[in-house]
C-alpha cells in the first residue's frame, strides 16, 4: 500500500468533516475527472479516460494555436493590459483587509505574506505572461514545493505545471447500506501527474496531494462533457473563418489582379490536329519563360508550364478576322473588404472586446460618461469577473503560507477568506468617471432639496433615497464626523491656550 501513497503534504483540519451517504454523485464543477472504484479496487484501480483527457490535451493545443493568429492576439493583448496593469513603484495587485476583525499586527503579518508570494510568483515581471496563460489555456497549475525540515519557513517555490500533463482525479467509493442501495461513502481527490504527459494511452503517473498543488480553473465548464475550457473556446469558429476569408481572398486578388492578354490566331482552314500544333508553336515562338532560381543560381527554362497567369491562344477559323491580340481586364472589386471586416468584428464580439478598440484611428479620450460606449462598461466588468476568477491562485497559496507559518489555524482560513479581497490596478477609467458623474448629480439635487430639509424631508429620508446611503454606511459616516468634530474641538481649545499664553508673553 505504500507504492500508491499520495505525493506531497496534506494540511488537516482539527475534526475531519464525516462523508454523508447519498445516492448522488458530486458534480464536478472544477473539470476533474470522476471515476469509480470499488472497495476491493482502490488503490489498484484501472482508469478509463480514453476521449475525456485526450480531448482535453487537444483543446488546450487548438487554444494556443487560436492564440498565435494575429487578430486574436490583439484582442487577447487588450484583455490582459486591461487586467494586469504594471507601474514602476505600484504592485499589479495588493491586498485589501478592511472588513477582517483581526488585530493590526496579524493583518501585517498577512500582507507581508502576500508580498511573499508575489515575489515567489515573480508577478511584478511576470504577471502579463501568467495571466495571459491562464486566459489562454483555461487553467494554471503550480506545485508548492515546501522543505519538510523547515515546514515553519513557509513555501520556498511555486514551480509551473504543464496543464497537459496533469489531471485533477475525483474517486467516488461506494458501499450498499443496509436497504441495497448504493449511496457514496467516500470521495477520495488527487492530481495525477505524468511528466510525459496524460494522454489516452498513458493514465498512470505519480498522485499529488490536494495541498501540494495550486490550481487555478477559467470556470467555464462544458456541460456535456465536464472538461475546463477555456475563455477562447467562443473564438475558435471565428478564428477559422477568419483564416478561410482571408486566404480565398489573396488567392482570388492573385488571379484576377493581372490583366492578360486574348492571342486570336487566324489557322484558315487546317485540320483540328495541325491547327492545335499550329497555334503551340506560334505560342512557344513568341512567349519568353525563361527563368533565374535564385537558390540555385541556375537558368531554368519554364515555358512548357502554364499557369493562371499566363496568356490564352486561341485558333480561329477562315472567315473570321484574322490574328488579333485583345486584352481580358482584372478584377474590378478587388478592394472591397466588407467580409473581412464582418469576421473580425464577429471575432472581437466573441472574445467581448469593444469594436472600437479594433479601429487604430479612433483614438482615446476621457470625457462625460455620456461619450462612454456601453461596451466599454460591460468590458470593463467582464475583467471584473476575470480578476475575481484569476484571485484564487493568489488565495490558495496565501493559504498555504498563512497555515505552514502558524499565523492561521487551518479552520480559520474559510472566515478569513470571506472578508479579504484581491485589489487590482485600474486602467480602465470608464466606471470611474461614471461614478463621478454620479455623485456630482447626487450633490446637485441635494443643493437644490436643501430648503426643504426639516419642513417637507427629513434628513434620513434625504441620505437614504438621495444619496443612497446604506444604514452601515450612514453609521460609519456619523462616526467619522463626530471624530473629525472632537478633534477639531481639541484643536480649538489648544489653539485657545496658544492664544492666552502668546498674549500672557506679550503683558
Amino acid at each position: 500500500m505504500a507504492a500508491f501513497q499520495i505525493f506531497g503534504f496534506e494540511i488537516k483540519k482539527k475534526k475531519e468533516e464525516k462523508e454523508l451517504g447519498s445516492v448522488v454523485t458530486p458534480a464536478s464543477d472544477d473539470g476533474s475527472t470522476v471515476v469509480s472504484s470499488s472497495a476491493a479496487a482502490y488503490y489498484g484501480m484501472a482508469i478509463d479516460l480514453e476521449g475525456t483527457v485526450k480531448n482535453e490535451n487537444d483543446l488546450i493545443k487548438r487554444y494556443r494555436e487560436v492564440a498565435q493568429y494575429p487578430d486574436c492576439d490583439a484582442a487577447i493583448e487588450d484583455i490582459v493590459n486591461e487586467a494586469i496593469v504594471a507601474e514602476d513603484d505600484i504592485a499589479p495587485v495588493s491586498l485589501v483587509m478592511d472588513d477582517l476583525k483581526l488585530s493590526e499586527s496579524i493583518k501585517t503579518k498577512i500582507r507581508d505574506e502576500f508580498e511573499n508570494i508575489l515575489k515567489l510568483y515573480k508577478f511584478d515581471a511576470k504577471g502579463h505572461d501568467i495571466f495571459r496563460n491562464w486566459y489562454v489555456d483555461g487553467r494554471l497549475y503550480y506545485h508548492i514545493l515546501i522543505d519538510e525540515n523547515k515546514v515553519k519557513d513557509g513555501i520556498v517555490e511555486l514551480r509551473y505545471i504543464d496543464p497537459r500533463k496533469i489531471r485533477k482525479i475525483k474517486n467516488i467509493k461506494k458501499d450498499k447500506n443496509n436497504k441495497g442501495i448504493e449511496v457514496v461513502s467516500k470521495i477520495d481527490e488527487y492530481y495525477l501527474y505524468n511528466d510525459k504527459g496524460i494522454t489516452e494511452s498513458a493514465t498512470q503517473g505519480v498522485k499529488l496531494s490536494l495541498d501540494s498543488v495550486i490550481y487555478c480553473g477559467s470556470g467555464l465548464l462544458d456541460t456535456n462533457s465536464a472538461l475546463m475550457m477555456s475563455h477562447l473556446h467562443k473564438a475558435i469558429k471565428p478564428v477559422n473563418q477568419l483564416k478561410m476569408i482571408e486566404d480565398s481572398l489573396v488567392i482570388y486578388r492573385i488571379s484576377r489582379a493581372p490583366e492578360r492578354r486574348i492571342f486570336y490566331i487566324d489557322v484558315g482552314n487546317l485540320p483540328k490536329l495541325k491547327a492545335e500544333q499550329y497555334v503551340n508553336d506560334i505560342m512557344n515562338k513568341f512567349r519568353n519563360k525563361i527563368v533565374y532560381d535564385a537558390a540555385t543560381g541556375e537558368v531554368r527554362d519554364s515555358r512548357k508550364h502554364l499557369s493562371i497567369m499566363e496568356d490564352f491562344w486561341m485558333p480561329r477559323r477562315e472567315g473570321g478576322k484574322g490574328t488579333e491580340i485583345t486584352t481580358l481586364p482584372g478584377g474590378q472589386n478587388l478592394g472591397d473588404i466588407a467580409d473581412i471586416n464582418y469576421f473580425q468584428n464577429k471575432l472581437y464580439a466573441s472574445l467581448n472586446v469593444p469594436l472600437t478598440r479594433l479601429q487604430p484611428q479612433q483614438g482615446f479620450s476621457l470625457g462625460k460618461s455620456t461619450e462612454i460606449t456601453r461596451d466599454e462598461i460591460k468590458f470593463n466588468k467582464f475583467i471584473q469577473r476575470l480578476r475575481k476568477k484569476f484571485s484564487e491562485l493568489f488565495a490558495m497559496a496565501l493559504r498555504i503560507q498563512l497555515i505552514s507559518k502558524g499565523i492561521i489555524r487551518p479552520d480559520e482560513w474559510d472566515i478569513i477568506y470571506q472578508d479579504i479581497r484581491f485589489d487590482y490596478q485600474m486602467d480602465n477609467h470608464f466606471t470611474e468617471l461614471k461614478n463621478n458623474e454620479i455623485i456630482q448629480q447626487r450633490i446637485n439635487a441635494l443643493m437644490l432639496i436643501d430648503p426643504y430639509v426639516g419642513k417637507y424631508y427629513s434628513q434620513a429620508y434625504v441620505r437614504k433615497n438621495l444619496l443612497m446611503q446604506s444604514e452601515e454606511e450612514i453609521k460609519e459616516i456619523d462616526k467619522e464626523m463626530e471624530s473629525e468634530k472632537s478633534e477639531i474641538i481639541k484643536q480649538t481649545k489648544h489653539q485657545a491656550q496658544l492664544n492666552t499664553i502668546l498674549q500672557g508673553d506679550k503683558e
